[in-house]
This record gives structure tokens, C-alpha cells and sequence, in this order.
């Protein structure tokens, strides 16, 4: 099993008991399977390519499935691999990852990967001290910058990349950053969350405005997490678990709420009128509301019947007096996105007992 090997359509089509709507299992191996994490695509902007992770090979590898055909490609064979920092460009040419030390580009045409960024290597300055580069990334909407963070020391570093040429600039350091979003309207702006107990931050491409966006109730023990941007908006929604989906203006500070419902991650369509939300305890299934109206009241799409591992959900914010081990693998958890045309939601279950990718129509 390599890199360039193509496998015939998994496609399993059928409709979901409950609510009737119209679903198409995409992968269908005895093995983990998962898209991208809810916040990045897992299409490109033309819907010819659907990127997944699959565990056939033995390790995690990026795949594809070429939508015209329904044929799976595998594009990667690597021992290094970090899955969850895959991000496919939005002009279909390429897909982005980290694995190991460095930054990597993969054309989508000739498979050809190009390392833009090696951490490790004396020409980026930062030898010896990179110890690995993981987690999701963050690519802008003009594909032109592709944020990255890297684990220095103790603490961690927020890197932009060009994705054209590999020059690169630490434009942060701090204690923890993560799950890095470019504004969809603004490709100089970015969220990223900092600590558990202070996540919500923005700053600008180039390092300045390194700012707190939300500062988290603590006397309510406020669990503020899984934050999105709202395309149109310049609003970032936050969840504050299970109470609900709330946003902030990145400009005026203004807040508002945006659904009551226990939504758990969720994301809006690329034309910023609808969200959907996976739930957890209870799980209540994928839920549509619109982000606008400030009511967002939720209506079933599907049950995805997904095991969503993470007994941590289930209680009070846990983290008040500092990092506990959690069990809760993320190829377990739903994580529905939009295509980019609106009408389908891509999702993750495990509901046959192996991870696989789903798409549901949009009613």
C-alpha cells in the first residue's frame, strides 16, 4: 500500500431512519478514517477533491477521493505524519501538512511534496530548540499564508509561512497556541487559542495586536471553547459549553448569542447563513440554526450515531486548576463542516465500529 495507489468508490448510499435525510458513506475499510478537524475544509473551493485521513496503510495517511470518479487516492506514505494539521488549499492545487520537524506542500496533480520549512535545519534560526510541529494549522482564504505552530521549549511559537516561496516569521511566542483561524474576511487577522482557562486571542499577521478577545467568567467556571469565524461577520463564535454558541465583534468587542442549544463543534457555511453543531451529552444529533437571527433555533439534520468518546464533557470545566488527562480520541467525535457550496455537511462515525467519512445533504 503507497503513495499514488488508487482504490475503487466506497460510496454506500442510504437514508437516515429518523429523519429521512439522504447520506452517502464515502469510505467504507475496516480501519480509522477521519476529515479534517471541524474549523478546516475538507473540500476545495471547486468540490473536486473530498481530503480525508485513512489508516488503511497501517498509519495515518492523506487521502483523497476524487469526487467526479468516487475514486480514493492515497497521497502520502509517511511514518511522520501529523493528521491533524492537514489543510487542502482552496484553489484545489494543493494540500498542507506537518510531519516531523517541517512544513510540507503537496500538489495535488503530480503528488510531488516540497518541504517549505524545515524547524530543524540551521537556516531556519531555530535549531535544537523546535521539538516537533503538530496540530491543526491555519490557512488564509487567498491561500497566500499558512499558519503553523510549533512546540519550542516549554512553551510554543505561532509561525507564518509564505506558501509560495517557504520564507517564514515567528511572529509570536507564549505559553500554549492552538487551533489557529484566519479571519475569512481579512487575511492579516487571526484567532488562536491560548491556555484553557484564557483561549480566546487574535493578532495580526505580522505579530502586532496580540490581544485577549474574550475574557472567560471565572466565577461561573465559564468552559469556553471550539471557536469559528462567522464569514461576512468578522464575528469569532466561541461555544460556552453545554450552554450554548455566543460571538464577539473582532472590532467593537460586541458580544450576542447565537444558539442555546448544547452545540459541541461547531462551524458555519462559507456564505455565513447557516451553522451546524454536533451534540454531546445528550447527543441530540447534528443540529442546523442560523447564526444571524440571535435565537438559532436548532433543527435535526441527522443522528451520526458516533461514539464521541470524552466523559470529561460530562461535568463541570475541568481544567480550573490546571491540565488532567482526558480520554477522548478525535476520530470518535463528529466533527461536521460544510461543503463549499452549502448543500452537503461532511461528518466522522464510528457507528459501524470503524471510523468513516459521511456526507449528509443539506435540506
Amino acid at each position: 500500500m503507497s503513495k499514488g495507489r488508487i482504490y475503487p468508490s466506497e460510496t454506500k448510499i442510504f437514508q437516515e431512519a429518523h429523519t429521512g435525510a439522504n447520506i452517502r458513506q464515502v469510505t467504507d475499510h475496516p480501519s480509522i478514517h477521519h476529515q479534517p478537524f471541524f474549523f478546516i475544509p475538507a473540500y476545495d473551493d471547486a468540490m473536486r477533491w473530498l481530503i480525508f485521513i485513512s489508516c488503511r496503510p497501517g498509519s495515518p495517511q492523506i487521502f483523497a477521493e476524487e469526487r467526479s470518479t468516487g475514486s480514493l487516492i492515497q497521497l502520502t506514505d509517511r511514518v511522520d505524519l501529523s493528521e491533524w494539521s492537514v489543510y487542502p488549499s482552496h484553489n484545489g492545487c494543493a494540500v498542507f501538512f506537518t510531519a516531523g520537524t517541517s512544513a510540507w506542500r503537496l500538489d495535488l496533480e503530480t503528488l510531488e511534496e516540497q518541504e517549505l520549512v524545515n524547524f530543524a535545519a540551521k537556516k531556519s534560526g531555530l535549531e535544537n530548540m523546535v521539538n516537533f510541529v503538530t496540530g491543526t494549522t491555519g490557512l488564509s482564504y487567498d491561500d497566500c499564508w499558512w499558519a503553523v505552530r510549533l512546540s519550542v521549549g516549554e512553551g510554543s511559537a505561532l509561525t507564518i509561512i509564505d506558501t509560495e516561496t517557504g520564507e517564514h516569521e515567528i511572529i509570536l511566542h507564549r505559553d500554549s497556541v492552538g487551533h489557529l483561524q484566519f479571519c475569512p474576511d481579512d487575511s492579516d487577522l487571526l484567532y488562536y487559542a491560548g491556555p484553557l482557562t484564557d483561549r480566546v486571542w487574535v493578532v495580526r499577521r505580522d505579530g502586532s495586536d496580540n490581544r485577549r478577545l474574550y475574557t472567560r467568567n471565572v466565577e461561573k467556571n465559564e468552559w469556553i471553547t471550539h471557536e469559528s469565524w462567522i464569514p461576512g461577520t468578522r464575528e469569532l463564535a466561541f461555544v460556552d459549553w453545554p450552554h450554548g454558541i455566543r460571538c464577539v465583534h473582532a472590532d467593537t468587542g460586541m458580544e450576542r448569542r447565537v444558539t442555546s442549544c448544547n452545540a459541541w463543534h461547531a462551524i458555519c457555511n462559507h456564505q455565513g447563513t447557516l451553522m451546524v453543531a454536533d451534540t454531546n451529552f445528550p447527543d441530540i444529533g447534528l443540529q442546523l440554526f442560523d447564526p444571524r437571527d440571535g435565537i438559532g433555533e436548532p433543527v435535526t439534520l441527522c443522528y451520526p450515531e458516533a461514539s464521541s468518546i470524552g466523559a470529561h464533557w460530562n461535568g463541570p470545566f475541568p481544567y480550573a486548576e490546571g491540565p488532567v488527562q482526558v480520554h477522548a480520541p478525535q476520530y470518535t467525535h463528529p466533527h461536521p463542516s460544510f461543503s463549499p457550496d452549502g448543500k452537503l455537511v461532511v461528518y466522522t462515525s464510528d457507528r459501524t465500529g470503524y471510523s468513516q467519512v459521511y456526507e449528509v445533504e443539506v435540506p
